[in-house]
């Protein structure tokens, strides 16, 4: 027989140590020119897998690592809250310095249009792998 628990309220703090955690260990791979070169050569298989990873460890991190229980968590959609949050925090903070630092028009200054958005979705995708460990870390430590 299932124990039934009170879900945890998912609270604005939560989210604020994920942006910390994330943005703390995207910033160094945004301005990272083989960051860029590694995206312009990912096929569609690769660029996947990349997203899973990320989806995998945020995943492993908060659930597993961390010895929570996703059930305890409140869902948005049937996703707990916190792990929304986390691929939230995980893509967006990646996405954000990005724009914010003008890579791609400085590692992709000679694509234009589609060619540069899809290179720069797998520039995301590919910080995403690290912000998401540091997003995960700090909603787990603090």
């Amino acid at each position: 027989m299932r124990r039934i628990r009170p879900q945890r309220r998912f609270r604005l703090a939560d989210s604020a140590q994920q942006v910390v955690g994330g943005f703390l260990l995207a910033g160094p791979f945004v301005v990272t020119e083989e960051v860029w070169t590694l995206a312009r050569h990912m096929n569609l298989l690769q660029s996947l897998l990349t997203v899973t990873i990320v989806f995998a460890i945020g995943y492993a991190a908060l659930y597993k690592a961390a010895g929570r229980d996703p059930d305890d968590d409140t869902e948005l959609a049937g996703v707990p809250a916190r792990f929304v949050s986390l691929m939230l925090v995980s893509y967006g903070s990646v996405a954000i310095l990005a724009m914010a630092f003008g890579a791609p028009g400085t590692f992709l200054d000679d694509l234009a249009g589609v060619e540069m958005v899809v290179v720069t979705l797998r520039a995301i995708a590919v910080g995403a792998v690290f912000s998401v460990v540091g997003a995960a870390t700090a909603d787990s430590v603090f």
